[in-house]
């Protein structure tokens, strides 16, 4: 219980964090109004400590540190966002074969979550949807697959990844360098001890995936690497 409550609590923190950032660049117009950015984000500190507040008061816990990966490199945190993806993405029809089949979230070679992914989305549902994690060893095997977490180790393939999931409806994600500029969908990184997140658009227009604002909005959006440069 306590790992689901501190992951709902980084994915809100995040939020509000980003919130704050988005509304301080935009009221930046004018040399009178450059000083707003510290001031948002002292309102979303505020604000993500009165919802913290909340959170741990009725729930019994402790507080954990604001906004912080876990000591695992964020794992808790990155198992969180990995059912919200699965809530914020639109997925094609053809993704399922019954109205009824549960989401596939799939680690591709070593599992760094332990037992954290599946603590994470036991009981969870979307609709009529469960969850259910498969490991994987063979990237042949991903296709079948909605969420794929590939492993640090097997991203040195990813280029052979990206290509066997061709035409499929496939959110592709991973943590390793440069990961979403590489044919990634989204990559998750480490930055001042908080996870964020990078997001390729044109990875997930060749998925069919349909992105919501929301979830955009809290992501560095990148493109191919190799993508030609618009004259």
């Amino acid at each position: 219980m306590k790992r689901s409550v501190y992951a709902k609590i980084n994915w809100a923190l995040l939020v509000v964090r980003q919130t704050a950032l988005k509304m301080a660049v935009e009221n930046t117009s004018n040399f009178a109004v450059r000083r707003e950015p510290v001031a948002a984000l002292r309102a979303a500190g505020r604000l993500a400590l009165l919802f913290l507040v909340l959170i741990s008061g009725s729930a019994g816990l402790a507080l954990p540190a604001l906004g912080q990966a876990d000591a695992a490199n964020g794992y808790e945190v990155k198992a969180a966002f990995l059912f919200n993806f699965a809530k914020f993405i639109e997925w094609s029809p053809g993704a399922f074969a019954t109205p009824r089949s549960p989401f596939v979230i799939c680690v591709l070679g070593p599992d760094p979550f332990g037992n954290v992914l599946d603590d994470t989305l036991q009981g969870k549902t979307i609709g009529d949807r469960a969850f259910t994690v498969q490991r994987l060893k063979d990237k042949a095997d991903a296709r079948h697959c909605h969420i794929v977490f590939v492993s640090y180790i097997e991203s040195a393939h990813l280029a052979e990844i990206v290509e066997s999931l061709r035409g499929a409806h496939v959110l592709l994600t991973g943590e390793s360098n440069k990961f979403a500029v590489s044919g990634g969908t989204i990559e998750f990184t480490l930055e001042d001890n908080h996870v964020h997140l990078t997001i390729n658009t044109d990875a997930a227009n060749r998925s069919g995936l349909k992105f919501s604002s929301k979830l955009l909005a809290l992501a560095k959006i990148v493109h191919d690497q190799a993508r030609p440069k618009e004259e």
